[in-house]
């Protein structure tokens, strides 16, 4: 038997996309918010002296929040000054409220142990081997740290930390500190009977305490955390005006990238090799820059633009109904990639007279009824939550309940299905949306 073994050469031609530092590049900026675009511009001004960066000028049309009487209310004044950390605002208040003592020096010690939520984090027993204290003065130390605000401030456990809020608040329900304090597994599980039975009360009044529980807070640190991230620069801006939609690029959001050309003709003139070479470099990265950003904007535009277009009916309706809507469909009359619609609607916001809207919220699955009419998913959640919010409180619906009077209306959902959905909408289970209101 031989054995043959022949050599041939070939040539072939392929074609691929090469996704290079640039391509990389086009494709972050595309995906970042308008903060985070503005913060990439500023770095590459950084790092090129031909950029001049002319800051956003953006101004807003979405009418001001107004209270219930119609006035209207400054926001501003509800953003609390949150420049001053909790560690540095317990501390200004010991040195206050407490004399220069050995307790004091036990309370300051302690205070080092309060994370950012407001809790201790270290054992008493453990700080009496630390700081030589008894365990008599390091309880008494706990203690006034204790009173200090916020309320609930220096708790061991999210029990304690209701019961000393509780304690503080003249407007508490009688009987709710004693509930937290012998019966908090039983609250939480929502044995009530057994609380109404121990306590010879009726469970309506264990309801009140329930209700008032849910007013306190289980991080009362938390409200001296950052407030970055308050407020967002819309992308787009629809306005209605006749019955008709039309949609705006908000593109004086972004920095305007201009070129330095009387620096570029000054250095120019230098001749030298090394100083051309680096111009060069610079004014191609200006040059992609700017495109890239010009193209960012009209990507971001024409997916707003086919959005609004298949969604009129949510910004000329009352009730705001959104369609079915998936990327593919916007992808295929855009004649791009699906990822590319999806880096362009996350993260950027359309501003209405009525609201400001992520783009990706218009976004929703088809399901289909017996009558064969389309529905999308947010339909089908916002019929699920009216069924609940106008069931009866002492016999909430369960979830099988649900399905059934979704599936009567021609809307065929599983158990399942409804499930994930009042999970989506934060909404309880039925034992848990159990009321005994009188």
């Amino acid at each position: 038997m031989k054995f043959q073994q022949q050599f041939s050469q070939q040539q072939k031609q392929t074609q691929k996309l090469a996704m290079t530092q640039k391509l990389q590049q086009s494709i972050q900026v595309l995906q970042f918010t308008t903060e985070e675009l503005v913060d990439f511009i500023d770095n590459a001004s950084l790092e090129n002296p031909l950029l001049d960066i002319i800051p956003p000028n953006y101004t807003s049309s979405y009418s001001k929040p107004r209270s219930s009487t119609g006035t209207e209310i400054n926001y501003l004044n509800q953003i609390p000054d949150n420049q001053i950390s909790l560690f540095e605002y317990l501390i200004d208040q010991i040195h206050l409220n407490y004399r220069d003592t050995y307790l004091r020096s036990l309370v300051l010690y302690l205070v080092e142990y309060i994370d950012l939520n407001g809790f201790l984090t270290i054992d008493l027993e453990e700080a009496v081997t630390q700081t030589g204290g008894t365990p008599i003065q390091l309880l008494d130390a706990l203690t006034l740290i204790q009173q200090l605000d916020p309320a609930g401030v220096g708790a061991r456990n999210l029990q304690e930390c209701l019961m000393l809020q509780t304690e503080r608040d003249n407007y508490a329900p009688p009987m709710a500190y004693i509930i937290l304090e012998e019966c908090f597994t039983e609250l939480v599980e929502r044995k009530w009977e057994t609380i109404a039975k121990k306590f010879a009360i009726a469970l309506p009044d264990v309801q009140k305490v329930f209700d008032y529980i849910q007013t306190l807070t289980p991080t009362p640190g938390s409200a001296f955390g950052s407030t970055d991230g308050l407020y967002i620069i819309p992308d787009l801006t629809v306005k209605v005006t006749d019955n008709q939609v039309t949609v705006f690029s908000n593109r004086s959001g972004a920095p305007e990238i201009k070129f330095q050309q009387n620096y570029f003709e000054q250095m120019e003139k230098s001749g030298d090799p090394e100083v051309l070479k680096y111009l060069k470099e610079k004014k191609q990265d200006f040059e992609w820059l700017k495109k890239t950003v010009e193209q960012r904007g009209d990507t971001i535009y024409n997916v707003g633009k086919e959005i609004v277009k298949r969604q009129q009916d949510f910004f000329l309706q009352k009730e705001h109904p959104i369609k079915p809507l998936i990327l593919k469909d916007i992808s295929e009359v855009l004649d791009i990639h699906e990822s590319t619609v999806s880096r362009a609607v996350n993260g950027k916001y359309l501003e209405t007279d009525f609201g400001v809207f992520e783009l990706k919220s218009f976004f929703s699955q088809k399901l289909s009824s017996e009558e064969g009419v389309d529905r999308s998913t947010n339909d089908v959640k916002n019929r699920l939550k009216q069924l609940v919010d106008s069931e009866d409180k002492k016999k909430p619906l369960s979830d099988q309940k649900l399905v059934t009077l979704l599936n009567d209306e021609g809307i065929e959902v599983s158990r399942r299905t409804v499930a994930k959905y009042r999970d989506a909408l934060k909404i309880p289970s039925s034992t848990k949306r159990k009321r005994y209101d009188e």
